[in-house]
């Protein structure tokens, strides 16, 4: 491995230990280097997945999918690899002569706090209310309320210092997002406007006051997941100075259909 690579890698692994930490699944096993996170109350993609995180962990695949198929089965959820640069390349063969499809790729990046145009951020003073965070982010999602006890406990399962950012009009929430400080890393999720309100500049006022936090708060780097067909949040998140760090994607069997949601 050439020093450039071993360094990259090693970003990586920074990053996806922090997203780990930053959105706590119910449930997580080891499989040697493979992460198995399992979420009965949120069907999001990144908290029921399996997680290659050695290129070189690429023993008995047969073997350890079906086992870890057998966990998801017991869950109701599709089997589903997230595949980033820390998988092993051997993972993806066997999938893919397995017939398993490929999706949601997505992208992550970063922006360096210490060189971050913040002026303009407001100071706003994350909300404590998990409850009142949680109803936002389901009228900002459009999420149903079926998924309102899992998202709050993910929310409550987070360790690291935590900022709960809504943007209102009036009474009404418009905008969110969530700031995850872990170390000198800001990890931001959950980040949306309400359809009806987009192209107004809300998104972008939102993510600027979580930014503005974590840099008081410490951190030097701030870092967030992005589908890559999102071009409009893509473009938002290039003009305030985030840049590609990696890519990801997902992997289910044949006729699963990519059921679950979220990066």
């Amino acid at each position: 491995m050439g020093q450039d690579q071993g360094r990259d890698l090693a970003t990586i692994r920074r990053f996806e230990a922090a997203g780990l930490r930053a959105w706590p699944a119910e449930t997580v096993a080891y499989d040697g280097t493979w992460v198995v996170r399992l979420t009965a109350g949120h069907p999001a993609k990144r908290l029921n997945s399996i997680n290659p995180l050695d290129p070189g962990d690429d023993r008995d695949l047969e073997q350890r999918i079906g086992k870890a198929a057998g966990q998801f089965e017991a869950y109701g959820r599709v089997p589903t690899f997230r595949i980033s640069p820390l998988s092993a390349p051997a993972i993806s063969r066997h999938l893919d002569q397995a017939g398993w499809s490929t999706f949601g790729q997505s992208l992550v990046m970063a922006l360096d706090l210490e060189a971050a145009s913040l002026a303009e951020a407001m100071d706003q003073i994350p909300l404590k209310d998990r409850r009142r965070f949680v109803n936002a982010t389901l009228q900002v999602h459009g999420y149903e309320d079926k998924l309102r006890a899992g998202l709050s406990r993910v929310i409550g399962a987070i360790r690291p210092d935590t900022g709960l950012f809504v943007l209102e009009d009036g009474d009404e929430p418009v905008a969110t997002a969530i700031c995850v400080r872990d170390g000198t890393l800001a990890g931001l999720f959950e980040i949306a406007t309400r359809p009806d309100w987009r192209g107004r500049g809300f998104g972008r006022r939102v993510l600027l006051s979580a930014l503005k936090w974590a840099r008081s708060h410490g951190a030097e780097r701030a870092w967030l997941q992005v589908e890559a067909d999102n071009e409009a949040a893509v473009g938002l998140y290039k003009a305030l100075g985030f840049r590609e760090i990696y890519r990801y994607h997902y992997r289910q069997p044949p006729g699963a259909g990519a059921h679950t949601k979220g990066e």
